[in-house]
């Protein structure tokens, strides 16, 4: 088998056997477990609110529950040790179970939860958070919460640090799932810092008031010498611009245009006529006028 089926059906075996715990030692306030397979057989720690009652008159109550782990979940030889939770009040599982109970008997949600996580607070925690999802008081399902102190969601911490229980109510008008997270007392969270009183800090230097920053301001800089070797930083080198060649676009550009082909002049002068001819027999035109015109005048003056 691969290495992810074999972690698969490790996480498959594990939350049977602990479904399979919560329904036999309900009773006794079933807190947890914890699984290690070593070579001598499966180590099994049951956490629990009543040992007495898991283990039961002569030991008879947890011989049933090794044989009932071997035939269903075949395991080899298992070894139960049952440790008693030292405060019932700081068990995630624990506590959400009696929440479940509480509705179960009749109590009203908001009574039950702020009482509940009133009773966590009062144990050391440091914060709290309790979630009612379901058909809470109606027929139309909500999600309630109730927090108190300091929690976290996501990250390393919220998996590492935070004690999470989950617990189902069956009530008439459906099922009510809870859940609780509880943080501990103690616990050391990535965020937390101390304050030491008594301890020896070196003192700081302090700059002189002479060698403050407006008295370096004030100072001349110093003078440098001929003889004095100064790194000059390299600057980028100017671009070279070549002379010959804008010499040579400055004459193409000052060059007059090219003059058209003996050709091209003679059909030019056949096209246009001579300004000069025109201009001579505008002036005769109007010579001849100027005669007619007085011609007629003098006609005229004889008739009178």
């Amino acid at each position: 088998m691969a290495d992810e089926h074999q972690f698969i059906e490790d996480g498959l075996q594990r939350s049977q056997i602990d479904e399979f715990f919560a329904d036999e030692l309900g009773r006794a306030g079933y807190g947890g477990m914890d699984v290690a397979k070593t070579p001598m057989g499966t180590q099994i720690v049951l956490k629990a609110e009543k040992p007495g009652m898991v283990i039961g008159k002569g030991g008879k109550n947890i011989r049933k529950v090794t044989r009932e782990l071997e035939e269903r979940f075949d395991l080899d030889d298992p070894q139960i040790d049952v440790q008693e939770v030292d405060e019932p009040d700081l068990n995630a599982r624990i506590v959400a179970d009696r929440l479940a109970n509480a509705l179960e008997r009749g109590w009203y949600f908001r009574k039950a939860g702020h009482t509940t996580i009133d009773r966590i607070m009062e144990a050391g925690a440091l914060g709290a958070e309790i979630v009612l999802s379901g058909k809470v008081t109606g027929a139309r399902s909500r999600v309630e919460k109730f927090n108190r102190g300091y929690i976290k969601h996501n990250g390393e911490p919220a998996q590492e640090i935070v004690d999470e229980g989950q617990g189902v109510a069956v009530m008439k008008l459906g099922t009510i799932g809870v859940t609780v997270k509880i943080i501990p007392p103690g616990a050391e969270l990535p965020d937390d810092f101390e304050v030491h009183e008594d301890v020896d800090v070196e003192p700081v230097e302090q700059i002189a008031e002479s060698e403050g920053v407006e008295s370096l301001l004030e100072e001349e800089p110093e003078e440098v010498g001929e003889d004095d070797d100064v790194e000059i930083p390299d600057e980028s080198p100017e671009e070279v611009i070549d002379e010959d060649v804008v010499e040579e676009v400055i004459e193409e550009t000052d060059e007059a245009p090219a003059e058209p082909d003996d050709g091209a002049a003679d059909d030019d002068d056949d096209a246009e006529p001579d300004l000069d001819e025109l201009d001579e027999d505008v002036e005769a035109e109007a010579e001849e006028l100027l005669d007619e015109m007085e011609d007629v005048d003098d006609a005229d003056e004889e008739e009178a």
